[in-house]
């Protein structure tokens, strides 16, 4: 771990303007990607801004849609009432234990790893992401491989997920880390129907031909004919292109089976 300042923030306002006075500096959520890449000195910041006094956590359900803190824990969103059985899931299967008690909704957003859950909710409710400076639609801030529409000193303060009428998320974890290897959120709203996938690609992105054949028919039977090319699919050890771009029908008929 290279050597760096560390800062407690107090209020958003407060992060803000010490990541503007760092020569090269980064905010901190729960730590649970930051931590281990510091370790590996594989980022050398000037500056760490811990968001954790920042005020950032809490969820409110507002009837229509429920608005997320970005300091929200994974463990705090799968034990609320005021979450639903879609979210609570998705947030059930992150990690193990000891990674959902310290790991935060906005990291997660944020980091954008490509096989992380919430892209998946994110893009499948059409959620809106709240920053210290504007909001932002999910359909436009999931951008690449750990890219997203973010400015520099940009920070995530909540996200807002709008209800939907039936919704679930399935994913095929690998075993030992958890993170999807392909994940499928599956939403029917009164604008229609959306399908997310994650861990398939370099980053969560919507399935244009999941959607139109559900569209169609809300019935995991409905998508017997789509096939997802292999073309830009990831591949490694754990699985290649052609099964990844399976799996995604198959998690897709799981999610919309599980949605009812």
């Amino acid at each position: 771990m290279y050597d760096f300042k560390f800062h407690s923030a107090f209020s958003v306002d407060d992060a803000a303007a010490k990541l503007a006075a760092a020569e090269d500096g980064t905010v901190m959520a729960g730590g649970q990607t930051l931590i281990p890449v510091l370790k590996q000195r594989l980022a050398n910041p000037s500056d760490v801004v811990d968001l954790s006094g920042a005020g950032l956590s809490g969820i409110t359900n507002n009837g229509d849609s429920v608005t997320i803190g970005a300091m929200t824990t994974h463990a705090e969103v799968a034990g609320s009432s005021d979450v639903s059985a879609a979210l609570r899931s998705v947030a059930e299967g992150i990690g193990d234990a000891q990674v959902r008690n310290r790991g935060t909704l906005g990291g997660s957003v944020a980091n954008n790893d490509p096989a992380a859950d919430y892209p998946a909710a994110l893009l499948g409710l059409g959620a809106t992401i709240t920053t210290n400076q504007r909001d932002i639609a999910a359909d436009d801030f999931f951008t690449g491989l750990f890219e997203t529409a973010l400015n520099d000193g940009e920070i995530i303060k909540s996200v807002t997920f709008p209800n939907a009428t039936k919704a679930a998320y399935a994913k095929f974890p690998n075993p030992a880390s958890r993170y999807a290897m392909v994940g499928v959120f599956a939403a029917q709203a009164a604008d229609g129907v959306r399908v997310a996938v994650t861990g398939a690609t370099d980053c969560a992105h919507r399935g244009p031909k999941l959607e139109a054949a559900l569209s169609a028919n809300w019935s995991p039977d409905a998508l017997d004919g789509v096939t997802i090319p292999a073309d830009h699919i990831n591949g490694d050890i754990h699985g290649s292109p052609e099964y990844r771009a399976h799996l995604v029908v198959v998690m897709a008929k799981r999610a919309v089976a599980a949605a009812g």
